[in-house]
């Protein structure tokens, strides 16, 4: 098992989530087309699909351009493709191809990537773009009175031919971005409503497992948990909000099912009839109201080495920045020649909280550094960064007198740093793995804390209160040995996901409890 899990993180560490959701949604764009091609999806043009995807395409790009340019933003690209991509699945195929229908959806896309800017609340947008474009397409042929209307169907993103590859593809996104048990929610509670309600409209020649499959087939239950109810800017910080947004929206979306047991007209907001888009919304609805975010700009003061291959950024904000310590910020930096990783990028906080604005950020460089780290890397003092929230689950619990046991995997030690530097002391020992005595960073720092050094040469200084063991790399026994009260301490792992993926069962097994922090990508 932890194979799988080395492999799959590995693999999809290579690239950003939004490279990933790209590749994965152009995958099934391709696999459609192709089915839509040789007969096994019947009835569909596949030229009028093409054409439909190749309009939503310019107009997202082009908006998203003209757009940023009007808010004197460096706008995301691969945001607007994935817009576009999105749009296609909820709206093709439109009832009929002509030039009123061609424009609608150019709209719908031009809405969409509007909303990211107009519906937003500062610099962070409330509401999924793609659903925001699709409702306000509803809205626009509403107040224009339009007889024959385009409608976001979702009949694409339910397509029976496609739903294993839908699967497969919302697995690989929900993995990376460690979001399955909030998309599991969404799915336990709409697939329960919608099921329940079918089997009370099913035939006397209906079967339980017939019921199941009209789910899965005609409702977008996979897709929409898997691509849209995943996007990070429009989910809160905490996992438990967004459970809670998981499940409200899986409610919403199961609406209209239950409420015709009490009505025989379709629900509704006003004139507008709850789809699943809407149900989305409802959910961005109460993500914001469990936090406002707010966009960050950052100024850098100074960079510094730590290690050959580990340097520490300080920004300072204009204002007070709120977090907690063990959380991280996205940044976001557009930059010449973006690779395969994108223009943002997650990092743990280094620093402590502080009433100056002021925040730490340290990571590892190293001689293959993806393009954002070296770009990063050549600001110079006083040049900004854009940072789009703060969020994470990796912080300690609040009673000071819980035992701790911290695992740090190399540069994992960095919400460590943040929050052995906050508050009052507290009982914890740090097991710090390192390749090398040379990557051995913020000893200074440290001096003082009760610290397990695990790495395979001994190095020529060991700050008192350090204890090492020489071994090649972290694992269950080699803490076990270390640490002999594990029973009844909490753990926290931090790094590279190879590192906690081996620790991470016996840990679990030892220990009170266990949070990870995974370092994808570096």
């Amino acid at each position: 098992m932890n194979a799988v899990r080395d492999v799959l993180d590995r693999q999809l560490g290579k690239v950003t989530m939004y490279r990933l959701v790209t590749v994965v949604l152009g995958c099934l764009v391709a696999i459609y087309t192709v089915f839509t091609a040789t007969g096994v999806i019947e009835g569909l043009s596949t030229g009028d699909n093409l054409i439909c995807l190749a309009v939503l395409l310019v107009a997202s790009y082009v908006a998203n351009r003209l757009l940023g340019l009007a808010w004197r933003i460096r706008p995301h690209t691969e945001s607007s493709v994935i817009t576009a991509l999105l749009l296609f699945f909820l709206f093709v195929p439109v009832p009929s191809i002509d030039t009123g229908n061609l424009v609608w959806l150019a709209l719908a896309a031009v809405l969409a990537n509007a909303s990211k800017y107009v519906l937003a609340w500062r610099g962070r947008h409330i509401f999924n773009p793609a659903a925001a474009g699709a409702f306000l397409v509803v809205v626009g042929q509403e107040l224009v009175g339009r007889e024959e209307r385009i409608n976001a169907i979702w009949q694409t993103a339910a397509t029976e031919r496609l739903f294993p590859f839908v699967v497969v593809g919302a697995l690989l996104v929900l993995w990376r971005t460690r979001r399955l048990d909030v998309a599991l929610v969404f799915v336990a509670v709409a697939g329960v409503l919608v099921v329940t309600r079918l089997l009370d409209l099913a035939g006397p020649d209906q079967s339980f497992l017939d019921v199941l499959e009209l789910t899965a087939y005609s409702y977008p239950i996979v897709f929409l948990a898997g691509f849209m109810l995943s996007e990070p800017l429009t989910l809160p910080p905490r996992r438990r909000q967004q459970l809670a947004v998981a499940a409200l929206t899986g409610v919403v979306f199961a609406y209209p099912m239950w409420i015709g047991w009490f009505t025989d007209t379709p629900p509704s907001l006003g004139v507008f009839t709850i789809t699943p888009e809407v149900a989305l919304l409802v959910g961005n609805l109460l993500a914001f109201a469990f936090a406002r975010r707010r966009g960050l700009t950052l100024e850098l003061e100074a960079t510094r080495r730590v290690t050959p291959q580990t340097h520490e950024l300080t920004f300072r904000s204009s204002r007070r920045i709120a977090f907690e310590p063990g959380q991280y910020v996205e940044l976001t930096l557009p930059h010449p020649g973006v690779d395969g990783r994108g223009s943002r990028r997650t990092f743990s906080i280094s620093s402590p909280p502080a009433d100056d604005g002021r925040i730490a950020l340290t990571l590892r460089v190293p001689e293959n550094a993806s393009s954002f780290k070296r770009a990063l890397l050549a600001l110079e003092p006083g040049e900004r960064v854009r940072g789009t929230g703060i969020g994470g689950d990796f912080v300690w619990p609040s009673d000071p007198s819980t035992p701790l046991l911290l695992v740090a995997g190399g540069i994992g030690i960095t919400p460590f740093l943040s929050q052995l530097r906050h508050g009052p002391a507290r009982d914890v020992v740090l097991v710090y793995g390192v390749s090398s005595p040379d990557e051995i960073a913020f000893v200074d720092e440290l001096a003082g804390a009760r610290v397990v050094l695990v790495c395979p040469e001994r190095p020529d200084r060991l700050p008192g209160g350090w204890t090492f063991v020489q071994e090649p790399f972290l694992s269950a026994a080699v803490i076990e040995q270390a640490v002999d009260d594990l029973g009844s301490r909490h753990a926290f792992v931090s790094g590279p996901p190879a590192m906690v993926n081996a620790v991470r069962a016996g840990l679990a097994k030892r220990c009170r409890s266990l949070k990870t922090d995974y370092f994808s990508g570096y």
